[in-house]
């Protein structure tokens, strides 16, 4: 059913990492802008479900109409997003869910919006490797996903784990994109990519501007030519250019 119901999203990408932190919101949210300026229909699924972010980082206050199925995500920018930020009513309080009303969540957002006609489906998937990311790896039939890191060691060690998690699950590592870089990747992100077997996609430099423009919930690539030339690069990985 989810298959059928998602059958004109062409393309379906999961950003992520078993560690939170480290910036697969802001990729989600900066890739899915790239591609949208590309050409291309996005749409944006925060799958994070009981933590989401995606509001904060495009300055939303809308809510999603729940008064009747199927769900229609809002759009910003020429965008179409979905999260459960865009359901409660106070984003201050916590999302205090067990793992079914999770799953119910996720298969509502799968197979009860209508996502419409997209070339890409970026979905922020949530940290761990457990119940939440599992579930969504099981359920979604994602084209790829990209792994997000930062140059820590403990980051690179926990990007490993959603690596070999999301390989044994037989779903395509597309690469690496290594966040709040310092210009050139690291020696952990080396190791990582050389341990999973796969590519560096883009460094994205940390900056100042950056987390000032995303606090200010402005899309950096929209902005800031350096920040979107990075973003640039790395979607020419998925586009195959």
């Amino acid at each position: 059913m989810i298959k059928e119901k998602l059958s004109n999203v062409k393309h379906k990408i999961g950003i992520y990492s078993a560690k939170g932190g480290v910036g697969k919101t802001t990729v989600s949210v900066n890739l899915a802008y790239t591609l949208s300026a590309m050409g291309y229909k996005v749409g944006i699924l925060d799958a994070d479900i009981d933590c989401p972010n995606l509001s904060f980082f495009l300055g939303i206050s809308e809510r999603m109409d729940t008064s009747k199925f199927p769900l229609i995500p809002l759009v910003k920018d020429g965008i179409k997003v979905a999260s459960t930020s865009m359901l409660v009513d106070d984003m201050k309080k916590p999302i205090i869910w067990r793992g079914a009303i999770i799953t119910k969540m996720l298969l509502d957002f799968f197979q009860n919006t209508d996502w419409g006609d997209l070339d890409y489906l970026i979905v922020d998937l949530p940290p761990g490797t457990s119940d939440a990311p599992l579930t969504i790896m099981q359920l979604l039939t994602l084209d790829g996903f990209v792994l997000v890191t930062t140059p820590q060691k403990i980051a690179a060690a926990n990007a490993f784990r959603s690596g070999a998690m999301a390989k044994r699950l037989n779903i395509y590592l597309i690469g690496v994109v290594e966040n709040r870089s310092h210009g050139t990747e690291s020696e952990y992100t080396r190791g990582l990519i050389h341990d999973l077997g796969t590519r560096l996609l883009g460094s994205i430099k940390e900056s100042a501007e950056f987390d000032r423009l995303s606090d200010l919930g402005i899309v950096p690539v929209t902005r800031e030519k350096a920040i979107s030339d990075e973003y640039i690069a790395v979607a020419k990985y998925l586009v195959g250019d």
